[in-house]
């Protein structure tokens, strides 16, 4: 892919996340299909068991549990979620080397679908499966869940990584609009402690959240070409642009009255809390601003906060010439030859399945067969079909295309070392020579 139609991909998804969001429920106005409509038909599997792996918990594992309930209705099947721990490859090789294996495993990287491939694990698409993703995804996203030419993964959901949400009581009181550059943001940061917030959260305990931030700032500083060559190890995490990256990065993690908790204190936090409290307390909040994906989304449905009212978001600010777009997925995998779980992915790389979620808020499907008009609201509709208008012109998480031992594994890699860079920032050095390290290793095994 060209830079420039990489950037062109930028554009069009931060254009799209820099709407106002309004209303994010899991129903509401006409969003969706008439839930009297014609139900889509499978084979008939009554009788038959199909067993699904997958790290969600929370309302992420309540929202696929109702797309799992959608294929037992259509098929007679009884289907058990099998809750699994990070990293999936990891839980996914003990259960192997004992024969018990789910059928299905939805995997959250692209290099985690390797591994399973080279460790014979992974089972081909069947006709079924092949047709439907033929048929639903761009030729970009087809390729994701293949290795060697060989489909094996259906992409079901999507996410757009590359977004910043804010509490707007606290930015109201703070005079501040939303930024557009790096140097916009950091102001706007000390605008708020000014006005007596700590100004961002930041989830240090679960590693995957740095390895985004770093991304951000990496794919808009560094340009496509660079993230290409880093994603692929192509070139060292010793590089000139890595360095240049992490002294921006540590801007804001080196000043400890901008994090909530400082440095120690956002080390303990985790996901889910990093993003509650900063919508909890009204207008003096833990946190004025929290960094993720349209999955925030969802974890702002378990407070009071009302989305497009209390809480709104803004692409993640420009530090290039161009605000990044970062995009990740879950792929639905068989690790078993069952007529069940071929089913599931055939069901699941049809459209029904993703609108399900997509009624439930925090989803954004990469299947061009959906219905927007399932999506809860107007941004996020604009956001899934601005996904769909980038085609074959995807920018994936870097850390999800290395290899898990390096971008997906808890307490090594490159989450062990941005945890470490997190609590002390001013060691760039040692930060890279620590990733280049752990990278070697894991790319040359």
């Amino acid at each position: 892919m060209s830079g420039a139609s990489r950037i062109r991909r930028t554009a069009v998804l931060a254009a799209a996340a820099a709407l106002t969001l309004s209303a994010c429920g899991g129903s509401g106005g006409d969003g969706g299909k008439d839930d009297d409509a014609p139900k889509a038909k499978g084979p008939d599997l009554k009788g038959q068991t199909v067993s699904v792996a997958a790290v969600w918990s929370g309302p992420e594992k309540d929202a696929f549990r109702k797309v799992l309930d959608a294929f037992e209705e259509a098929t007679g099947a009884k289907v058990t979620l099998v809750p699994a721990q990070d990293p999936i490859i990891g839980f996914l090789e003990s259960k192997v080397a004992g024969g018990g294996q789910p059928d299905v495993a939805m995997l959250p990287q692209v290099g985690a679908i390797e591994q399973a491939v080279a460790n014979g694990w992974a089972k081909p698409l069947g006709k079924g499966a092949e047709k439907a993703l033929e048929t639903n995804y761009s030729k970009g996203w087809a390729e994701l869940g293949s290795v060697d030419g060989t489909p094996y993964g259906v992409y079901f959901k999507a996410a757009n990584k590359s977004l910043v949400w804010y509490n707007t009581a606290v930015f109201e009181n703070a005079g501040v609009e939303e930024p557009k550059t790096w140097d916009e943001f950091l102001k706007a940061a000390q605008t708020v402690f000014d006005s007596g917030v700590t100004p961002v959260s930041v989830a240090g305990a679960d590693g995957w959240t740095l390895t985004d931030w770093f991304e951000n700032v990496y794919l808009s500083q560094a340009g496509p070409e660079k993230y290409d060559q880093l994603a692929k190890h192509e070139i060292k995490w010793t590089d000139a642009s890595v360095t240049e990256a992490l002294e921006t990065l540590a801007d804001l993690f080196g000043n400890k009255d901008f994090l909530a908790g400082g440095q120690s204190g956002a080390l303990q936090t985790e996901f889910p809390a990093s993003v509650t409290q900063t919508f909890t307390g009204g207008d003096q909040p833990k946190a004025g601003m929290v960094f993720e994906g349209d999955f925030v989304s969802i974890n702002i449905g378990q407070t009071d906060a009302e989305i497009g009212t209390d809480a709104k978001v803004f692409p993640f600010p420009a530090v290039g010439e161009n605000s990044p777009a970062v995009v990740g997925g879950d792929a639905a995998v068989a690790l078993k030859e069952s007529k069940g779980a071929q089913a599931l992915l055939t069901f699941l790389a049809g459209p029904e399945s993703a609108e399900i979620w997509a009624k439930e808020g925090g989803f954004l499907s990469p299947n061009e067969a959906v219905d927007t008009a399932a999506y809860p609201n107007d941004v996020q509709r604009d956001i899934a079909e601005a996904l769909i208008a980038a085609g074959d012109d995807i920018r994936f998480d870097m850390s999800d295309q290395a290899p898990q031992a390096f971008g997906g594994t808890p307490g090594k890699g490159e989450w062990k070392a941005l945890q470490d860079f997190l609590k002390n920032p001013k060691d760039v050095a040692g930060t890279q020579k620590a990733l280049e390290r752990a990278a070697a290793a894991a790319y040359k095994e």
